[in-house]
């Protein structure tokens, strides 16, 4: 397919939405990405090659769709609006390796679906639910290489963040134990129709075969990790002792803290995986 033939190229793009009376929808936070460099950017931060099967979330009229089908062996294209549907199957008409999916991702069996192939999923995902989709990928172990996505910046911020910044907090620890997180790109809003209000970032989180650090119950340290930045503003032994899922007194924190050489009114902010690893560690020795 020639690349000015393609969605990427902007006048391509509005064509099919005249073409197709398409009408955004804001319920689902569609903005199509319409420049070549940006996708270019994807593609070979994703690493995508013919070897690999690839699970696009949100493909919208297919403008990143397009160029997964020209580089990847296998293209799994999962679109939540059914009204565009028909449109991917004119756009992608010229490709063979796309299957295209009517479905919510977050209701998706993803394995199901790919047949347990080792994926490599790619998205320009849409800004109010990009944190619910990351999670539940990551929560879910699906079977995947890596997971590249466009986000809103501040997000790709957030993902990467390191202790004691402003950005830094529950996601980024959770991004990090799962994956080990790569800025790759930023992205400004005139690459997209409509524009955003905000700017936007490629970020390639590649699965770790096992976490870079070891805990005795990951379930608790993700409740330590929650409630220690439900509040920042709140102590650690505080922000524990108030959240509903923990049955942790301030007291047994701060033995916790004193046992690993911490200040006791040290907040979550500071600590850094490995030490939310050996809290939750110490926490659950003490229980027994």
């Amino acid at each position: 397919m020639k690349k000015e033939e393609m969605l990427s190229n902007p006048r391509v793009t509005i064509d099919a939405i005249k073409k197709y009376d398409f009408t955004f929808q804001k319920k689902f936070g569609q903005n199509f990405l319409i420049d070549d460099h940006v996708i270019d950017k994807i593609i070979a931060a994703a690493e995508i090659t013919k070897d690999d099967t690839v699970l696009e979330i949100g493909p919208g009229m297919g403008n990143l769709t397009q160029h997964l089908a020209e580089n990847a062996g296998k293209v799994y294209a999962v679109e939540i609006d059914k009204k565009l549907i028909p449109i991917l199957s004119e756009t992608l008409s010229s490709f063979d390796n796309v299957e295209i999916v009517n479905g919510d991702i977050l209701k998706t069996d993803i394995a199901e679906l790919t047949g347990g192939a080792r994926l490599k999923i790619v998205a320009n995902l849409p800004y109010y639910i990009t944190t619910p989709i990351i999670m539940s990928l990551l929560e879910n172990h699906v079977p995947a290489e890596s997971i590249t996505v466009m986000v809103q910046k501040e997000v790709a911020d957030r993902m990467a963040a390191s202790p004691g910044t402003k950005d830094y907090g529950a996601l980024s620890l959770a991004v990090q134990y799962y994956t080990e997180p790569y800025l790759a790109a930023n992205v400004p809003p005139n690459c997209f129709i409509p524009r955003p209000n905000v700017g936007s970032a490629v970020i390639r989180m590649k699965i770790h075969d096992k976490p870079p650090v070891e805990v005795k119950d990951e379930k608790l340290m993700f409740s330590l990790i929650k409630a220690s930045f439900g509040e920042r503003r709140k102590t650690l032994q505080n922000g524990i002792n108030n959240f509903p899922d923990l049955d942790i007194s301030k007291e047994e924190v701060a033995e916790a803290l004193r046992t690993m050489g911490l200040d006791e009114l040290i907040r979550g902010e500071k600590l850094s995986l490995a030490q939310f690893a050996e809290l939750a560690d110490v926490l659950y020795d003490n229980s027994k």
